[in-house]
């Protein structure tokens, strides 16, 4: 089966034609590096690192850049609170995303870019743009012509008539429309001058939007294969790319556009302000890494990703479940390049992932591929279901010392709820006692009752 990829701007799924190959060119916009990653930017790593790990498998040769946002408002900002340099704060940041991500087993893109490495290249694009009269210097700013860019809005399907009718407040300072995008911002004096570069049109620095445009044309070419990322950056932050790159280069950008799904928590959006916000690093303080992985991987990457510890532990002991069968069998020696295709197991994997990267499906079929290895002990079948894993990032640790990690919920928290549960029994709320022992049975945890009190297990 031909690979499908769901095309963003095409509102459908499509063959992948990649421009030259096997050489396939990625570009996925990455984080802005003033904080910790948190469980979005986890989603969109994995997502795009099983993305890069298929087409691999399929025989392309993928260079895959995804970018660092190391100049930014909120960064300045940030390392203005904490007293230190921007280049102190993007570096430890930046190490501290080389961590989490090597924790989730992500394999390094080719090319991981800052921005501040190429403020020249995104000069020279906005130079160009304003030669083309797409531009326009506007004090010491210099600003997009959103209007004078006849497709705008194609990739979100959204009409300036509609944007304009969603704006709150019609306020123009600078700007000839209120839709017109910063191209470059003139530096503020109380900004540090690392954060300012002379150009020809002033002292200051770019704005987000010409960053990816700049990179993504840099390393990969006025036109590349893939350009992906969260589908919250689909409007305006990909929009205002592909205006600005074929409105200088007369080119299309990238040929096929993919977005990943937004993560909620207990079924709200996770943010700040709510109170539910979670650092890659927060989670995996009681959750294995690869559980983690496991979970995003085996919703499908356009779907919404609904994050709870309810999840986390369904994630943990289904995995188990997988890691069960490779102790019990010890896998024969298989590689990639060694899989049989045309066999049952690995052509339905094959085929769900070349349909738009099913991972659901793909998951599906490693479990039944697991019970196949519990009821013939076959070497050969346990070393397809590592092989077939790896290619999601999955189970090429020692089976027992996964097995041997604890529970994604923390004792403390069990403990907790039990006591609660105690202090209902004790006021005769049954139906609150039951709601609780119900809620961490669905978490993997059995309550059993005693004489001498009420203890709990993990279940496997």
């Amino acid at each position: 089966m031909t690979l499908r990829i769901y095309n963003t701007l095409k509102r459908q799924i499509e063959t992948f034609k990649p421009i030259a190959p096997p050489k396939v060119g990625m570009y996925v916009c990455g984080m802005t590096v003033y904080d910790y990653c948190h469980i979005g930017h986890a989603r969109s790593m994995v997502a795009f690192d099983v993305i890069q790990r298929w087409l691999n498998a399929s025989g392309y040769v993928v260079n895959y850049v995804r970018n660092i946002t190391d100049i930014d408002d909120k960064i300045i900002r940030r390392a203005l609170d904490n007293g230190e340099s921007i280049r102190a704060l993007t570096d430890r940041m930046i190490l501290a995303l080389d961590e989490d991500a090597a924790k989730l087993n992500i394999a390094p893109p080719q090319a991981q870019p800052r921005a501040t490495e190429h403020v020249p290249q995104m000069m020279d694009m906005i130079r160009v743009l304003m030669d083309k009269g797409l531009a326009y210097q506007a004090g010491d700013d210099v600003n997009f012509a959103v209007r004078r860019f006849a497709s705008y809005g194609h990739l979100s399907g959204k009409s300036l008539d509609e944007l304009h009718a969603g704006e709150r407040v019609a306020v123009l300072g600078s700007k000839e429309d209120p839709l017109d995008f910063v191209l470059w911002k003139g530096g503020k004096v109380e900004e540090p001058e690392e954060a300012k570069w002379q150009a020809p049109f002033g002292l200051g620095r770019p704005g987000w939007h010409i960053e990816c445009s700049a990179m993504a044309c840099e390393l990969l070419g006025a036109t590349f294969d893939i350009h992906g990322g969260g589908a919250d950056l689909q409007f305006p932050h990909h929009e205002n790319e592909i205006a600005q790159s074929e409105g200088a280069n007369g080119v299309p950008l990238a040929r096929y556009w993919m977005h990943n799904g937004f993560v909620n928590i207990d079924n709200e959006k996770m943010s700040k302000s709510l109170g539910n916000f979670f650092t890659i690093r927060e989670v995996l303080e009681h959750c294995h890494p690869e559980t983690l992985r496991f979970f995003i991987v085996r919703s499908h990457y356009r779907s919404a990703l609904n994050y709870s510890d309810v999840h986390l532990n369904d994630a943990h002991g289904a995995l188990k479940r997988l890691y069960t069968a490779l102790e019990l069998v010890a896998p024969a020696p298989l590689s990639l390049s060694q899989v049989d295709w045309r066999g049952d197991f690995a052509a339905r994997f094959k085929s769900a992932m070349d349909e738009d990267f099913a991972t659901p499906e793909a998951v599906a079929v490693l479990f039944e591929l697991a019970g196949e290895v519990n009821r013939t002990r076959s070497p050969q079948m346990a070393g397809l279901l590592k092989v077939l894993g790896g290619v999601l990032g999955l189970l090429q640790l020692s089976p027992s010392a996964f097995l041997q990690s604890g529970a994604v919920v923390k004792a403390a928290d069990i403990e907790k709820k039990i006591n609660e549960r105690a202090s209902a029994k004790a006021a005769k709320n049954f139906a609150l006692a039951d709601q609780i022992r119900q809620s961490l049975l669905e978490q993997g945890i059995v309550l059993k009752d005693s004489a001498s009190g009420t203890t709990w297990e993990q279940l496997t």
